[in-house]
């Protein structure tokens, strides 16, 4: 998640100013099926807001994604695959018929806005708990590498993380085919593509890292059996739906959830090489380590790249537009900025000063914290005083 660096109330000329500097973020940007009004994505952020039981989504996510989707693209929280994928209380999935349906009501909402939106796919491996999955089963992974002195949530609080079971091989085909059977599913609810999490520690990059996969047989050991199940699922989802309504996110280097790559660089030169071909919607990278991924790749990546940096300085709008005026990236998510300003992009073309991100209610719980930030800008917008709280922030960083 992103957002700008916090530096107290900012004055109307600085926004201006400021304003200004994030233009390229403001224009339309085609490519292929994306017809987007303007550069700015919102990036996918678990919000825990689902039915625990049945993993339909909460009765306020189609308001939530509606007064949002002023975003050029808004990219959903994680949906779970299969019910091995789920990791925590409140998320969604894309499994059942019920979960179909009420997605629909959400991309509804979101088209009704003029709005393009697409579902996030998440498989998150070791990173869950039994009390999280069906009849208290093992979380899956490639090996069996735990998490070690960390803990978890769950829905009786946090917990320590326990040792996964590893994946049979008939067990990654299974997982394979439910990733191409859930993007079938999000196009029937009416979402305009899909984005394959390959990123921040989850099961395709655990894949990917050297220290949480051990395999010895042809999904481990080289470079080329860490590969597979990564391009095993872009191909499946790709023959399911089509490239051209497929991005994969993928954060290089990126230590989260006790990741190591011991060389980023050639995995991921690698994996964007082979990928490359396919003529996929988009490549999303996140930036949050040594390697310098977004600059790299970038030169490797003929399509639409989408920049998103996570790192002690979180990314701004006025850094974003920098990264699209230098040619690193054609499009910039921004994350928590779009919690507390759902019409983010309105607010930075009139130079209306920004809300800080929110520091409670970001998991969890009903509509406080969720759809009760009003927009700020356009005929609809509120007075109310929920609209401006937080400390001001920044366009720039």
């Amino acid at each position: 998640m992103s957002a700008g660096a916090v530096k107290g109330r900012t004055g109307d000329a600085e926004m201006r100013e400021e304003g200004g500097k994030t233009r390229e973020l403001l224009e339309p940007y085609r490519a292929g099926r994306l017809e987007l009004a303007n550069r700015v994505a919102m990036a996918p952020m678990t919000r825990g807001r689902a039915d625990d039981t049945t993993g339909v989504p909460g009765p306020h996510a189609a308001t939530y994604y509606r007064q949002r989707a002023g975003a050029g693209l808004l990219i959903t929280e994680g949906v779970y695959v299969n019910a091995l994928a789920k990791g925590g209380p409140g998320i969604p999935g894309l499994v059942t018929d019920a979960q179909v349906r009420g997605w629909r009501e959400v991309t509804e909402a979101v088209h009704a806005e003029g709005g393009t939106v697409f579902a996030q796919l998440w498989h998150v491996g070791r990173m869950t708990h039994p009390l999280t999955l069906p009849d208290g089963e093992l979380p899956v992974a490639p090996s069996a590498v735990a998490i070690e002195g960390k803990q978890i949530f769950t829905r009786d609080g946090l917990l320590d993380h326990v040792v996964p079971r590893a994946l049979t091989t008939a067990e990654i085909a299974m997982t394979v085919r439910d990733f191409a059977s859930a993007a079938r599913r999000a196009v029937e609810a009416g979402f305009d593509g899909v984005e394959i999490h390959g990123a921040n520690g989850y099961l395709i990059q655990q894949f990917l890292a050297d220290n949480t996969n051990l395999r010895d047989d042809g999904y481990g050991g080289s470079l080329t059996g860490r590969l597979r199940f990564a391009l095993e699922v872009v191909d499946a989802v790709v023959a399911e739906v089509g490239a051209d309504r497929v991005g994969l996110r993928i954060s290089p280097d990126n230590a989260e959830n006790q990741l190591a790559e011991t060389d980023a660089r050639t995995t991921y030169r690698a994996l964007v090489d082979a990928l490359d071909p396919l003529g996929l919607a988009y490549l999303h990278v996140l930036e949050n380590g040594a390697y310098g991924a977004i600059a790299d790749l970038r030169t490797r990546w003929s399509g639409t790249l989408v920049a998103n940096t996570n790192g002690p300085v979180p990314s701004s709008p006025v850094a974003g537009a920098r990264l699209v005026r230098e040619g690193h990236a054609d499009v910039v998510a921004l994350g928590r900025l779009f919690m507390t300003n759902p019409d983010l992009p309105a607010r930075l073309a009139h130079g209306t000063p920004l809300a800080g991100p929110p520091t409670e209610n970001l998991y969890g719980g009903g509509a406080e914290g969720y759809i009760d930030y009003p927009a700020a800008t356009g005929p609809n917008a509120s007075t109310d005083p929920k609209a401006a709280t937080g400390p001001k922030v920044s366009a720039a960083a």
